[in-house]
């Protein structure tokens, strides 16, 4: 089936633009544990409502002047970043849809699902990127809601699974069974396609939060302080619901090479001592959104050296 040009990518970047709004809200009012229902948005210096018309992603800075209509105060510039940035992910998302679709590379609902859990995740990682830049906070309502939407969408993908894909198969394999004769037998399937997709994930969240409590652990015996905050973990558990264990050690092998990058930045200009806090966090989801797009290809090639 052949998907015209922008005829996905144009409708997932106005869809983005608008969730990009909503996280608008979420990023203001999550960290003080506000309501992202009501009231309506408002402005953050004298509080007045914002008119729908005043409220349309990017357009509406810019017809304003970047400034609230109300009061004249300036409208941060991080609003239209983050509504433009969630539309781009949106339609980065949609055009590997179509590419998949054009190219027969996996079902309509597969590629459907893919596309939910990659603007799902830019979705939650955007957010708790700019979240924890702002405030040093990753909010449990973003952490724990993603966990729970991975595995939902893994399991989701499951069901659409072939009858032998993604299946592990022992058939190369002999078990020898504790019975009398000691029979030997040849192992074919061991688990199913759903069964490893599911176990697989719930297996990766564990395992990088039991990897992530490990390196606290060890850090806080070593230094006697904290050197990173539970939110990071949930974080890399998040990751590892949506992308699964390798491509989530990818994310954090990024994330730690760029907060290293910028700490070595601030130490040089003088902004920053042994002690400075640095937000984490938002290292952390930048690096998940680039495994996200790059992360299979670089560990393909780094498996390839062990072969």
């Amino acid at each position: 089936m052949y998907v015209p040009a922008l005829a996905l990518e144009l409708p997932a970047l106005l869809l983005g633009l608008l969730f990009g709004s909503f996280l608008n809200v979420c990023i203001a009012r999550l960290p003080h544990g506000e309501s992202i229902v009501a009231p309506r948005s408002r402005c953050l210096h004298c509080h007045s409502t914002i008119r729908w018309y005043d409220n349309i992603p990017i357009l509406s800075w810019l017809l304003l002047r970047r400034r609230c209509r109300d009061c004249g105060q300036p409208i941060p510039a991080r609003y239209p970043l983050v509504e433009l940035a969630t539309g781009a992910w949106f339609a980065l998302a949609a055009m590997y849809l179509a590419r998949a679709i054009d190219l027969h590379t996996v079902s309509l609902p597969t590629a459907v699902l893919a596309f939910l859990s990659s603007a799902t995740l830019g979705f939650l990682l955007l957010g708790l990127m700019v979240m924890d830049w702002e405030m040093m906070l990753l909010p449990n309502a973003f952490t724990y809601t993603g966990i729970f939407l991975g595995l939902l969408l893994t399991c989701a993908h499951a069901v659409f699974l072939g009858p032998h894909e993604d299946q592990i198969d022992l058939s190369s394999h002999h078990i020898r069974l504790a019975s009398p004769g000691n029979v030997v037998d040849r192992g074919n399937l061991f688990l199913t396609g759903p069964e490893a997709l599911i176990m697989g994930r719930v297996a990766a969240v564990a395992g990088v939060a039991l990897l992530l409590l490990t390196i606290r652990g060890l850090y806080k015996l070593v230094r006697k302080r904290e050197g990173m905050g539970l939110g990071d973990v949930k974080l890399l558990a998040m990751m590892a619901a949506f992308l699964g264990f390798a491509p989530t050690l990818f994310a954090l092998f990024a994330g730690v090479m760029a907060a290293f990058v910028y700490a070595v930045i601030l130490l040089l200009r003088g902004r920053a001592g042994a002690t400075t806090r640095l937000p984490f966090g938002s290292f952390l989801a930048a690096g998940g959104l680039f495994a996200a797009l790059f992360g299979r290809p670089f560990i393909d090639a780094y498996m390839q050296l062990f072969r």
